[in-house]
């Protein structure tokens, strides 16, 4: 998970937010969230700023939305507090339910469509073109550091190395070291006191909050954070092998209540939305069962904070293989769409393309919903359709009117 400490501050990093102090708040926010959790739940998973919810919030509220980052770090901590509330009242899996499966496959599909997309541009690998939109980059130092990452990740991934994300990134760094695009400072430590968070602690903006824009933008908040928490739930539960009989984890809402106050801490930290690793997995396949394995993680996120020189110094091409290898791992919902019904395959479609295509997380599910029930309603399959899908969909073609 380690890699998360580089990638976050990297992506964050764009909206002009102190990357040291995103640093300390990655840190800080992980351990919060991962030692909420083992004493919780006890149970042997881990949590950090989502990968996913990162990238929605640096190239989708701040970018494609133009919020400023205190504006985004306002919609975080209300998805924060409003997910506490609905894990205290159970209506997470409700709100969940209500969204069709196919469009939960193509959503995580697309997001992982979309990291792949901004992990090549970050590299310079995809650049924008005038005549064509986006185009191949030239072969830079930076593109073919970013190369070398990329094919490092997948090589080592294939042949199931332990840490493979994060060699390929320590690997890539120091090969940028000679050619110039990993810069090393006068007087350089590989060991310091931790940054300040001043810079971006509880700086939270609430002007112009109450609009749709920003009813959507906490709608996908909590839609992605759902389906990266519950789905990661379910199927780490199983590897551990807690889950009863009927199919119910034990002490399942004190996790789901830890990632919902690891969200909230984390908006003001100055970090994005908190979700459970899937990466927890490395843990539990040597024999973690108890929130002991969650514990010591936390405790390592703890004193990360103390290498901050070593993790600000990996520059954004060498996390180029990370971010491409999430989105590689993420395209595996694709295989689980209903591709033989139009109905089906059509929404997951244009909930794909257009989170790459439009570069907003927002839009690919604004338009994956909008155009779920169009066909639904036009094909007569209104049993399909459920009275909260209809309501989202009147809500975002009166959204698109107001633009």
């Amino acid at each position: 998970m380690s890699y998360i400490l580089a990638v976050n501050p990297a992506i964050l990093s764009t909206t002009g937010m102190d990357k040291g102090a995103l640093f300390t708040a990655t840190a800080l926010a992980s351990a919060i969230a991962t030692l909420l959790l083992a004493f919780m739940a006890k149970l042997p998973f881990a949590q950090a700023p989502s990968m996913g919810l990162n990238a929605f919030f640096a190239f989708t509220m701040c970018q494609a939305m133009h919020l400023s980052w205190q504006q985004s770090l306002a919609a975080l901590l209300v998805e924060g507090i409003i997910f506490i509330l609905i894990t205290f009242l159970n209506v997470r899996e409700k709100i969940l339910d209500s969204i069709p499966r196919n469009l939960r496959y193509s959503i995580s599909a697309g997001i992982g469509m979309f990291i792949a997309f901004i992990g090549l541009k970050n590299a310079g690998i995809v650049v924008s073109n005038p005549d064509t939109f986006v185009a191949l980059g030239k072969f830079t130092p930076e593109a073919l550091l970013g190369i070398l990452a990329i094919v490092l990740s997948g090589v080592l991934i294939a042949r199931r190395v332990k840490g493979a994300l994060f060699i390929a990134i320590v690997i890539a760094t120091v090969v940028g070291l000679p050619v110039g695009v990993t810069s090393m400072s006068d007087g350089w430590f590989p060991v310091s006191a931790p940054h300040s968070v001043v810079p971006i602690f509880c700086q939270f903006d609430f002007s112009h909050f109450f609009n749709l824009n920003m009813l959507l933008v906490i709608f996908s908040l909590l839609i992605i954070n759902i389906f990266d928490t519950v789905g990661t739930l379910v199927g780490l539960a199983e590897k551990t092998g807690v889950v009863q009989p009927d199919g119910t984890i034990p002490r399942v809402k004190e996790a789901m209540l830890s990632d919902a106050i690891g969200t909230t801490c984390g908006a003001m930290l100055g970090s994005s939305t908190i979700t459970i690793y899937v990466e927890s997995a490395s843990g539990i396949a040597e024999g973690g069962r108890t929130g002991l394995t969650s514990f010591v993680t936390g405790l390592l996120f703890i004193a990360a904070l103390l290498l901050s020189p070593l993790f600000l110094l990996i520059p954004a091409a060498a996390t180029s293989g990370a971010l491409v290898m999430v989105g590689v791992l993420m395209i595996d919902s694709v295989k689980k769409i209903e591709l033989s019904d139009v109905s089906e395959a059509f929404p997951a479609f244009i909930t794909m393309i257009t989170m790459v295509q439009c570069y907003s997380i927002a839009d690919g599910i604004c338009l994956g919903i909008l155009s779920y029930v169009v066909m639904k309603v036009c094909t007569s399959k209104f049993s399909d359709l459920n009275p909260t899908l209809v309501i989202l969909a009147l809500l975002f073609v009166l959204k698109f009117v107001v633009d």
